[in-house]
Formats: C-alpha cells, sequence, structure tokens
C-alpha cells in the first residue's frame, strides 16, 4: 500500500512558480521559444497593420504619394521598421505552417518537434537576411 502511495506521488505534475528572477535561469525548449515568438509576431503584425496599410496607399495613390513613399522608406530607421516587420511575417508564417504539420499529427515527437522548432527559427532568420539584404542594396 505505501509503495503504490509513493509511485503516485512521483507521477503528479510539478507545479512551478516561475518569478522573474527565476525566469532568467529556466531554460525553455526551442519549442516554446518559437511558441512564444509566434504570438509576438503575431501581435506585432496586427499592431503594425495600420502602418503596413499607409505605406501602401502612399505607393499606390500617385506618383507625388509614391515619392514620400520613397522618402519615408528610404530612411535608415524605417528599414529596420521594416525588416523586423518583415521577420514577423516570415516567422509566423514558417511556425503556421509547423502548426499545421503538428495538428495533422506530424512531427509530434519530442525530437521531431524540437528539430522542427530548431528549422522554423533559422529558416526565419536566413529568409529575413536574403529579404534584409535586398531591401538594404546589398544583393
Amino acid at each position: 500500500m505505501v509503495d503504490a502511495q509513493n509511485a503516485v506521488k512521483k507521477d503528479k505534475p510539478v507545479f512551478r512558480n516561475i518569478g522573474l528572477a527565476q525566469l532568467i535561469h529556466y531554460r525553455l525548449p526551442w519549442a516554446g521559444k518559437v511558441s512564444i515568438l509566434h504570438r509576438i509576431s503575431g501581435a506585432v503584425l496586427f499592431l503594425m497593420l495600420p502602418f503596413l496599410l499607409y505605406l501602401l496607399d502612399l505607393s499606390l495613390a500617385s506618383e507625388l504619394s509614391y515619392q514620400n513613399f520613397q522618402a519615408i522608406t528610404g530612411h535608415v530607421l524605417v528599414k529596420i521598421v521594416c525588416l523586423g516587420l518583415i521577420w514577423c511575417f516570415l516567422h509566423h508564417f514558417c511556425a503556421g505552417i509547423r502548426y499545421l504539420l503538428l495538428d495533422l499529427e506530424i512531427g509530434v515527437e519530442k525530437n521531431e518537434a524540437n528539430r522542427s522548432a530548431i528549422i522554423v527559427f533559422i529558416l526565419g532568420v536566413a529568409l529575413t537576411a536574403i529579404v534584409g539584404l535586398k531591401l538594404f542594396g546589398l544583393y
């Protein structure tokens, strides 16, 4: 009877009340990091949607507004913001495909899920670097 009670106690999940100080030392797996970045990138894209629509309107309204668009997007700070938005989009897109595959029960094992999370992160950064080279005129 005592052995059964000890076995039950060992199988219970451990609740960790992680405060800010403990969060620094807590190692989140890659799947968790990609999940958090997926949420953050989606929120940033949603919040920056008015800015993106304003730039789209400037680029399409008239020839004069297109010149204003070029003047605004020619600034280095705006290019960096646009590069961040491009990363948000590419990461959100790649992670979304990963989550669709997980919904189809493809790659749900721990090792495969960890590997796919790393691939999504690297792919998002690599695609952003390629677009960034083109954006800054280096490619």
